[in-house]
């Protein structure tokens, strides 16, 4: 991981505790308190819940997300592994936490910021309330944050640097400067940390949870081999690969040419994760070898891998992409798709047309490349997550996409 970036220049602790703000209820009638304090000087206090940060405070790159529902997926989500998640919808944890729910065995946010937990879970499916599967995994939570006046500021001044601590004892002061030494997000590898240590195969579908699949008729018998580099994936990817009869073998974030290859699949597929992309150059070392000598498809993380590959470019955005209501316009169809998406990184899109590709996705919101194909080889991807959990479903149709090349380039292979 890259070293801390510079400090800010010096700034004034701004401090606002919302409980006293409130004349004294909240965080000072005997519940915990938590502090936010992020790299710009302010600090939030709060009501704490989840795990105690009570020694060194927990830090991480401050993000929203403006989905409104799907917390637990966010949360289990890899791809925002290091980072502290500020949920923008008023209230959180109403409906608890279920089992089959998760994207990933477990939190991965480095902590979690709402206006309001929830007092009471009400769903039949629920096995835990949010708090307590927090304080499980080691993960702080903090409510009573006005999060609306927190995403202004972050949309204004961008994602930045933050802790959060339940230590009374550190002044706000030590709090600012905690948060200024943390380590940025720009040149940290984090897919070495979510992606799998050994290959494996995967089992499991949609189930019920999804309309009906039908999948690709195959004269052969044979199901299509998908080799999926796992930077991070979320669950619910492989499970519209194997609703759609494809065997997924998973295999590292760091897996060689050889490895994949001797897997001899039909197609090579390339996860969502966290992270710096650039700073994953052993992924973009193997995918300069391999990609495009089969169907390959890439998403989120993978996408971004997929440019660097072929030569092209990426970027910070200033505050990045996250949430279930992303507007983006398919270039090839003329189709609005409304997306979910989780990403702090972006492709340069004239950097991709240097290199023989041609952006295919655009999102409204900022004109920035949301997917692209190679003009020549069989390589596509996009920016956002059509497995959508959570979110809508319009862009499902990119793993039939995926099938489809993959059968016409088996009958291909196979024809007279």
């Amino acid at each position: 991981m890259q070293a801390p970036g510079p400090a800010p220049a010096a700034a004034p602790c701004i401090s606002y505790d919302r409980a006293m703000h409130n004349g004294g209820a909240g965080a000072h009638d005997g519940r915990r308190r938590a502090r936010l304090a992020l790299e710009d000087g302010l600090v939030l206090t709060g009501e704490a819940f989840g795990a105690a940060a009570d020694g060194m405070p927990v830090a991480g790159e401050v993000v929203f997300n403006t989905a409104m529902t799907g917390y637990q997926e966010a949360i289990s989500d890899p791809s925002y592994r290091g980072q502290v998640l500020v949920m923008t919808v008023s209230q959180i944890g109403n409906y608890g936490i279920a089992a089959d729910d998760g994207e990933s065995a477990s939190p991965q946010i480095a902590a979690l910021v709402v206006r309001e937990l929830s007092p009471v879970v009400s769903n039949q499916r629920a096995v835990e309330d949010l708090g307590s599967w927090l304080a499980r995994a080691g993960v702080p939570g903090i409510q009573g944050i006005d999060t609306r006046a927190l995403v202004r500021r972050l949309r204004t001044a961008g994602a930045m640097r933050g802790v959060i601590s339940t230590d009374a004892g550190r002044s706000d002061a030590d709090l600012v400067q905690a948060a200024r030494r943390a380590p940025s997000m720009q040149g940290a590898n984090l897919a070495c940390e979510v992606s799998p240590r050994e290959p494996y195969e995967w089992t499991g579908t949609l189930g019920g949870w999804w309309p009906a699949v039908s999948a690709p008729d195959d004269s052969s018998g044979e199901p299509l081999r998908v080799v999926s580099i796992d930077c991070g994936a979320k669950r619910n990817i492989y499970r519209h690969l194997a609703e759609r009869g494809c065997q997924v073998s998973v295999v590292p974030f760091d897996a060689e040419p050889e490895q994949i290859e001797a897997l001899h699949p039909d197609g090579l597929f390339i996860s969502n994760g966290p992270g710096d992309p650039k700073a994953v150059d052993a992924t973009v070392r193997t995918l300069a070898r391999v990609a495009g000598s089969v169907p390959t498809f890439g998403i989120c993380l993978g996408h971004q891998l997929l440019a660097l590959a072929l030569g092209a470019r990426t970027y910070k955005l200033k505050f990045g992409h996250r949430g279930a209501n992303q507007p983006v316009r398919n270039n090839l169809t003329g189709r609005i798709e409304i997306t979910s998406q989780n990403h702090g990184f972006c492709v340069d899109a004239a950097s991709l047309e240097a290199v023989g590709c041609e952006v295919t996705h655009t999102h409204l919101n900022d004109g920035t490349a949301a997917g692209f194909r190679h003009a020549t080889r069989p390589i596509f991807s996009v920016q956002y997550h059509p497995e959508a959990s959570p979110g809508p479903h319009d862009s499902a149709y990119l793993f039939d996409l995926f099938v489809g090349m993959m059968r016409a380039a088996r009958n291909a292979a196979t024809a007279p």
